[in-house]
């Protein structure tokens, strides 16, 4: 059958439409089939994040069965997860406790009912794992029919941290409760301020200083416990340690507990959270620093006074104070305190000073004197200078590591020792030479020293005193050699009285042999007595020899007082018959003379008139010799006194050609003496210069009186004489017819007469010069 054309072309068309239907299923199948590859592979996607997860969902179904994955069962301990959620307790310690369940079971039908979320946090028994849970109600596309999803979160690791942190901030809790109490209990105010430079905290030593209520009065009224000080509050002072964010330390005076108080202040910056300060009650440390300053300077003024030299040291070895002896000894200059001078360096100048001793190596000797600063004990050394210098060096060390250097200057001391050794060495030599018998005591009576004689005089065995024996022993043995052995308590006296009294006694005592002892007994300034003893046996002999020579000596000047009144009388008689003679003949009673006889006649009577006078000086010279030349004193003015005595020589001097000059006034006052006795006396020392003295020369008398002593000076321009002519016209041993014979007995006379006033004649004489005679009488 043939087709159309039109059904030709229907039939095209409907092969096509079903072509193009068939192509088109198959491409849509395709893309389901895609889809549906890429549904599995999200779903796998899916459960394996689920099961990668850090938390586990949990699904609750109404009915109590359960769905979740198998890593819950691990952390819950159990093999595999159970059907329903009742079964989560499998005992044995696996799974959930029955507390845990009822909470969970009870959390899980609050949620199923009201949609009410809920969390809780567990840890299954015998495990060390936490879990956290939260439930909420399960979306119906996850789960339709009011389902529970609960999410487990396994939070082991956060728990522990939150354990340590919260044992941490229970810690630090207490911490700061601790810290609190004890800023609270704290004996020195502290306060914080915040920010804003403004007090938030004050302690109760705070508040008790300033005299506050309570802290929240004083954080209210922000009252300052430190004064404003150089224009500064102490709220600026903060502010400038926060914003340096360094501590500040000042030392200021406050008002504490209404004193006036040294407060050391410390303000803290605190890593922007504010500044902290406190201060601290320094006043005592002040006072005890300036008693220590005030303690310092005052040894130092007193080791100024001391003659020995004192350097210290500090603890860096540098000279820090020296007094003068001290820089005398080591020579050092002014400035070498305030330089503060090594030690190192003080030996090695001392060295170049000569202020230390010689040494073979100095550096090993030096380095060896440096370790005094560590040395535990003193120090001593002896340094002999090379000047005769010796000193004596001691080192003190210091608790603060310094060295004191005490530098004594013995040469003073070595000499005198040694001139004491001498002395005690001659002191002994001459206390065994003594012709005495000595011996010390003490004052508890033992017998110290004695000298060789003691025992001999005594008769006494020198082993006996060896003993140093008591004066009791030594009387014991001294009775049976005396004469009367009862006298040795005599003895005991004695000594006991120059011991312990004090007071000097003595006495004689007579020995059985025959000889005699005078003893004393003499008190030491040591306290001991000395016991002298001397044998005058043989000055009794001599006393009694002494006692009869005395006698004689008494008869022979009675016999002299008897001669010498003879001899006046026999001397005198003749004389006077001679002149009177002479002026018999003189005068013509035997007729006229011729010119030869009147010269004789007139050199007669010059003679006799001579003799006279030389008898009067010898028998006056004999008796003032004898002590018999009597002396009729009364008031004499010196100048006319001496005024008569040389008018009655104007006509010798007139004679002689010279000049007398005459001194004095009323000043030379009034003395006593004898008027015709010193007359004499001045006379013959007038007389001696008129002989002395050749034509035109001159004579002085000179009146004085000093101190209540009238001095008459008589001087001349004569011949002179030499020392040896002196002393012989002193005592008139001249040879005759020398010019010092022409002077007869005027100058012993002279002598003699004025010293039986009391007074003095000095002579003073030089040959070629003349001679001043000086009398002197109170």
């Amino acid at each position: 059958m043939e087709l159309s054309p039109f059904a030709l072309i229907a039939i095209g068309l409907l092969l096509s439409v079903w072509t193009v239907a068939a192509a088109w299923m198959m491409i849509a199948a395709s893309s389901k089939s895609q889809k549906a590859e890429g549904s599995r592979k999200a779903a796998r996607r899916m459960a394996r994040m689920i099961d990668e997860a850090p938390a586990i969902p949990l699904i609750v179904r109404t009915d109590g069965r359960i769905e979740g994955s198998d890593r819950l069962a691990g952390w819950l301990g159990l093999e595999s997860l159970p059907e329903y959620l009742t079964e989560l307790d499998a005992g044995e310690g696996k799974g959930l406790s029955a507390d845990q369940l009822a909470e969970l079971n009870e959390n899980v039908r609050r949620a199923q009912k009201t949609a009410a979320p809920f969390r809780m946090a567990l840890t299954p028994p015998g495990s060390q794992r936490s879990l956290a849970l939260r439930g909420v109600l399960a979306d119906p596309q996850v789960s339709p029919g009011g389902a529970a999803l609960v999410w487990i979160f396994d939070f082991s690791e956060s728990e522990s941290e939150l354990s340590r942190l919260r044992e941490e901030a229970a810690r630090a809790k207490g911490d700061f409760g601790a810290l609190v109490g004890i800023i609270e209990a704290a004996p020195m105010p502290m306060w914080f301020r915040g920010q804003d430079a403004k007090l938030r905290l004050v302690n109760q030593a705070y508040v008790r200083a300033i005299g506050a209520d309570s802290a929240d009065t004083v954080i209210g009224d922000q009252i300052e416990l430190i004064e404003s000080v150089d224009g500064l509050t102490a709220a600026q002072i903060a502010s400038q340690a926060a914003a340096q964010k360094m501590p500040i330390e000042r030392n200021v005076t406050a008002t504490i507990e209404g004193q006036r108080r040294s407060v050391k202040v410390s303000d803290l910056p605190l890593a922007g959270e504010g500044v902290a300060g406190y201060a601290v009650d320094i006043e005592e440390m002040e006072e005890q620093s300036r008693q220590n300053r005030a303690f310092r300077d005052a040894q130092r003024s007193m080791l100024d006074q001391l003659s020995i030299g004192v350097g210290q040291f500090d603890e860096d070895r540098k000279l820090v104070f020296a007094n003068q002896p001290f820089r005398r000894s080591f020579a050092l200059h002014s400035g070498a305190v305030a330089q503060g001078v090594a030690f190192d360096r003080l030996l090695s100048d001392a060295r170049e000073n000569g202020k230390t001793p010689e040494v073979r190596d100095f550096p090993a000797w030096r380095a060896e004197h440096i370790e005094w600063f560590s040395a535990g004990t003193t120090q001593e050394e002896a340094w002999p200078l090379s000047d005769g210098t010796h000193l004596r060096i001691i080192a003190q060390p210091m608790p603060d590591g310094g060295l004191v250097l005490i530098a004594e200057d013995r040469t003073e001391q070595l000499a005198l020792s040694a001139t004491r050794d001498t002395l005690l060495r001659t002191r002994t030599a001459t206390f065994d030479s003594l012709f005495e018998a000595l011996a010390v005591f003490a004052p508890d009576g033992h017998l110290q020293l004695w000298n060789r004689s003691f025992a001999g005089t005594w008769g006494l065995d020198q082993d006996k005193l060896d003993t140093h024996p008591s004066a009791e022993e030594l009387l014991q043995a001294i009775a049976p050699n005396l004469a009367k052995p009862k006298q040795a308590k005599a003895i005991g006296e004695v000594i006991r009285a120059a011991t312990l009294d004090r007071k000097e006694q003595g006495g004689r005592l007579a020995l059985a042999d025959g000889r005699t002892l005078e003893f004393a007994g003499v008190p030491l300034p040591d306290g001991n007595g000395l016991l002298t003893v001397l044998d005058i046996t043989a000055s009794q002999n001599a006393e009694t020899a002494l006692k009869e020579r005395n006698q004689a000596l008494e008869a022979a000047d009675d016999v002299k007082t008897r001669f010498l009144a003879n001899m006046s009388y026999e001397f005198r008689t003749p004389l006077t018959s001679i002149g009177g003679f002479a002026e018999l003949l003189e005068a013509g009673v035997a007729g006229d003379l011729s010119d030869q006889g009147k010269e004789y006649v007139t050199a007669i009577l010059e003679s006799v008139s001579r003799l006279t006078d030389q008898v009067e000086n010898v028998l006056d010279l004999s008796q003032s010799e004898a002590g018999l030349l009597p002396l009729n004193k009364k008031r004499l003015d010196m100048l006319p006194f001496v005024t008569d005595v040389v008018r009655e020589r104007e006509g010798a001097i007139a004679e002689s050609g010279i000049s007398l000059d005459l001194r004095g006034s009323k000043v030379s006052g009034k003395i006593e003496a004898d008027p015709r006795q010193l007359g004499r006396a001045i006379g013959q020392l007038i007389d001696n210069a008129i002989a002395a003295t050749p034509k035109g020369g001159k004579i002085l008398v000179d009146l004085s009186k000093a101190k209540g002593v009238a001095q008459i000076v008589i001087s001349d321009s004569g011949e002179g004489m030499t020392r040896q002519e002196l002393e012989r016209a002193m005592g008139y041993a001249a040879e005759a017819g020398t010019s010092i014979a022409k002077q007869g007995l005027g100058i012993p006379l002279a002598q003699q007469l004025i010293e039986a006033h009391g007074g003095t004649l000095s002579i003073l004489s030089r040959k070629g010069e003349g001679t001043t005679a000086t009398i002197q009488i109170p």
